[in-house]
């Protein structure tokens, strides 16, 4: 298993940007496929990208393609989400997840076996 705490949210204007950071515990981090997922209040946890272990190959929700990259530095444990032209439907609580097993293109939030707790993304238009 592998612990994971989010940081890096915030409060920011339609169009700027943000970097997400998520730490993860453990020595085996690097063999884990990482993945942000998103969810806004009143909706269902959305797949927002992932990134293979070793950071090679990643996969992207349509509605963030273009302006989302998903990163990973396997020396720090860390998995990184640079939000960029942000808008105010981009308004969610982000969560980063892990799982040892599963592809990069796993995009149900069941498969994730590790979560951290969120951090609060909000874009005010």
């Amino acid at each position: 298993q592998v612990q994971l705490v989010e940081s890096g949210g915030g409060l920011v204007q339609a169009g700027g940007s943000l970097r997400l950071s998520c730490a993860a515990s453990g020595r085996t981090f690097s063999s884990y496929t990482m993945g942000w997922f998103r969810q806004a209040p009143g909706k269902e946890r959305e797949f927002v990208a992932a990134i293979s272990w070793s950071g090679g190959l990643t996969y992207y929700a349509d509605s963030v393609k273009g302006r989302f990259t998903i990163s990973r530095d396997n020396a720090k444990n860390t998995v990184y989400l640079h939000m960029n032209s942000l808008k105010p439907e981009d308004t969610a609580v982000y969560y980063c997840a892990a799982d040892a097993i599963i592809g990069f293109r796993a995009t149900n939030p069941t498969l994730y076996h590790n979560w951290g707790q969120g951090t609060q993304v909000t874009v005010s238009s």
